[in-house]
């Protein structure tokens, strides 16, 4: 039994991190992979059922790794995100919501064929979107900040109250059907919810008030905080069934919040819980989807459950998203877009699995068909909304369809110089730098620039960063350039954030340069900040060497005063590196610091 249950937890990990990975390197949605993986280890193959190879750890796993998710989701929200569209993100929570509630109730009960109780609690679940569907879509897309803010914040903000309406209207029906109850039963779970909204807000205080005060080693911050989120889901869940959601959600915001002015929460502990929230939502769709049986596959594509899905997706949910934001300043591409994308998710799934058997316990045998029916919304909407959001993004102009652009730290003669080249061959760039005056030269030249402090916390909100996926710190201060570099690593990717040399590399062999430094050390070991801005002074343009297509460029063999910068691509560039090889495919240019006329 060991054996099973070691085997099975790790396959599961594996396949779900090696899903993720597929789809990077394909470009597909995660979540589609993750599902069609999932399908193909369970009912497909019959390679083996999660659900009974784990057996009794099978729900709380699933529970545990929910709480974590939306803890994650919930403490990554700012405020300061959804400034100029939080009227919006309101109503679509509130109005939107229970337009969706009551839509979807009518379509559950006139077309899949349910009874109006089970249709009135189903309806009231299925208005979740959630974090674990929309934060990869929304990575993947690329979508212009202000639509990316409404459905990011639509799902983290509703994914606990979905449950908790099912289960308002699930308190209803019984007191409506069972005579010995009567109203205090549902103020007994209205208190519950408020019980676990305090719950979640003095623990996120509390954990707060510790990390401020330093009761923490900086080693055991993000353990403690996670083993937390467990704890007050935990006590939720005691207090009423399907309250834990909204606790750590409630916790999260909480911390969120306060952890804009306790830095030492700091940038690790969000990176950490952030990498177990992606493990977890690898784990947990192929959890869910390995468990599914034949049967209920087959009851998937039965006419009810399909016209279902599809009145859910053409008429509740656009109706939901147009009717709720009228009046609000999304423009109609926007509500468009909106009123598409909301796939449902691991949320969804297993808390329809909780109602189907107290529904069925209750005797309600159309209970039965309610994962069947989950099922095909969630997987439905995974591949419609997956696979249509980018193309969709595009076509109504919300999607940022420029070439990847490079974030230049440091205004100075070279770095203008280089930003003024790429802007010239079609590369975004934007120059950041404290200095008003140093930016003065690249205003004159139209490079966009931006004043301020790249390291301050607000930075993030007063510029957008996401059309950059490079960034380079070319300050003449060796520490700076390293923290920047640190502290945007995790965002644009160890591969894409690069920093020149400092001084002292100038006369070292290159040998001596650790060979982890190397990687991202621009160009040569004499191409440090005084030399490059002595020769821009001096008469040195960045232009292109005319040469002819090799497999390898021996760097003796180029003119003595040339400093390699970049080879130049069809719709990029490559930067090029103290470890890197110069090698040229056909049509490539390289291009160098010379002396001579610019391009």
């Amino acid at each position: 039994m060991g054996n099973i249950v070691l085997i099975s937890i790790t396959v599961i990990i594996v396949v779900g991190i090696s899903s993720q990975w597929l789809a990077w390197r394909i470009q597909w949605p995660s979540i589609v992979i993750m599902s069609i993986a999932g399908l193909l280890l369970g009912p497909v193959f019959g390679l083996f059922n999660p659900q009974e190879a784990l057996g009794s750890l099978y729900s709380p796993l699933i529970s545990l790794s929910v709480a974590i998710i939306l803890f994650e989701g919930s403490s990554s929200l700012d405020i300061r995100e959804i400034k100029g569209v939080s009227k919006s993100v309101f109503r679509i929570v509130t109005i939107g919501a229970f337009i969706a509630w009551i839509g979807g109730a009518i379509a559950a009960h006139f077309i899949a064929g349910l009874s109006l109780e089970i249709s009135f609690i189903i309806g009231g679940l299925f208005i979740v979107t959630g974090p674990t569907v929309i934060l990869p879509l929304l990575r993947n897309a690329k979508l212009k900040p202000r639509t990316a803010a409404v459905l990011k914040w639509e799902g983290i903000i509703v994914d606990p109250f979905g449950p908790l309406l099912a289960l308002f209207a699930y308190e209803i029906i019984k007191v409506l059907t069972t005579d010995s109850l009567h109203a205090n039963y549902i103020l007994n779970f209205l208190l519950s919810a408020v019980i676990a909204i305090i719950l979640g807000y003095v623990i996120g205080m509390i954990v707060s008030f510790m990390i401020y005060k330093g009761l923490f080693p900086e080693y055991l911050k993000s353990p403690i905080i996670i083993s937390f989120v467990l704890l007050c889901f935990t006590l939720a869940e005691v207090v009423m069934h399907e309250t834990g959601m909204l606790a750590v959600t409630v916790m999260g915001l909480t911390i969120g919040r306060t952890k804009h002015y306790i830095s030492s929460i700091g940038q690790d502990v969000s990176h950490f819980v952030e990498n177990i929230s992606v493990l977890l939502t690898s784990t947990i769709f192929i959890l869910l989807t390995a468990s599914l049986t034949r049967e209920t596959i087959a009851e998937m594509f039965t006419w009810p459950i399909i016209g279902f899905v599809l009145v859910m997706l053409f008429v509740v949910r656009p109706l939901s998203i147009w009717l709720s934001t009228a009046g609000t300043e999304l423009s109609n591409a926007e509500k468009v877009l909106i009123g598409w994308i909301a796939p449902r998710g691991i949320v969804a799934l297993s808390v329809s699995g909780y109602f189907a058997t107290i529904l069925l316990n209750d005797g309600y045998e159309g209970a039965a068909m309610l994962t069947a029916l989950t099922f095909a919304l969630v997987f439905i909407t995974v591949c419609a909304h997956g696979f249509s959001l980018r193309p969709i993004a595009k076509a109504l102009g919300l999607a940022n369809d420029a070439a990847p652009g490079i974030l230049l730290v440091g205004a100075n003669s070279f770095s203008i110089a280089l930003a003024d080249y790429l802007q010239k061959i079609n590369i975004p760039v934007l120059i950041s730098d404290s200095s008003a005056t140093l930016l003065q030269p690249a205003v004159k030249k139209k490079i966009p620039v931006y004043h301020g402090q790249i390291l301050a916390e607000h930075s993030e909100y007063e510029v957008d960063l996401t059309p950059y996926e490079t960034i380079l710190c070319l300050t003449g201060d060796a520490a700076f350039n390293v923290l920047v570099s640190q502290t945007y690593a995790p965002k644009f990717g160890h591969n894409h954030t690069f920093t020149l040399t400092s001084e002292s590399y100038k006369q070292q062999d290159s040998k001596k340069i650790p060979f982890a430094g190397k990687a991202n050390l621009l160009f040569r070991e004499d191409a440090v900040f005084t030399e490059l801005n002595k020769k821009i002074n001096t008469g040195y343009k960045i232009q292109a060497l005319p040469m002819n297509h090799q497999d390898k460029i021996d760097l003796d063999l180029l003119p003595e005063d040339a400093i390699p910068l970049l080879i130049r691509k069809k719709n990029t560039i490559q930067l090029i590196t103290l470890r890197s090889e110069i090698m040229l495919d056909e049509g490539d240019q390289l291009v160098v610091l010379q002396k001579g006329k610019s391009e």
